[in-house]
């Protein structure tokens, strides 16, 4: 994977999150909301399942990279370690933001 491949991802999952809802098929609307086809406690789920996967990645890659294994050389496991280590400072944004959002609402006058 290259850091292209990674911006691709977060832009897909941008794009799930700003998607509009759609009803499933057979499912009426009865005047209530309708579930979102990606809610975004999925969509969290995702982005996190991947950051682990990364991570995952990149320290299997560097063990077998301290193991000797051959093919696997220094450049592969620096670049697995900088994606990894970027796809955590995005989640971690992303955390930060969420409870910046969080407290201004609870601080909000009603």
């Amino acid at each position: 994977m290259q850091i292209d491949s990674v911006l691709s991802q977060i832009r897909a999952l941008q794009s799930q999150v700003k998607a509009p809802a759609v009803p499933q098929a057979g499912q009426a609307n009865h005047g209530s909301a309708a579930a979102p086809v990606n809610s975004f406690a999925d969509v969290l789920k995702q982005g996190l399942g991947q950051v682990n996967q990364t991570q995952q990645s990149a320290d299997a890659l560097a063990t077998a990279f301290q193991r000797g294994t051959p093919g696997v050389e220094l450049a592969d496991v620096m670049i697995e370690m900088q994606k990894a280590s970027v796809s955590f400072r995005a989640v971690t944004e992303v955390r930060n933001r969420m409870v910046s959002a969080y407290q201004d609402i609870m601080n909000m006058q009603i």
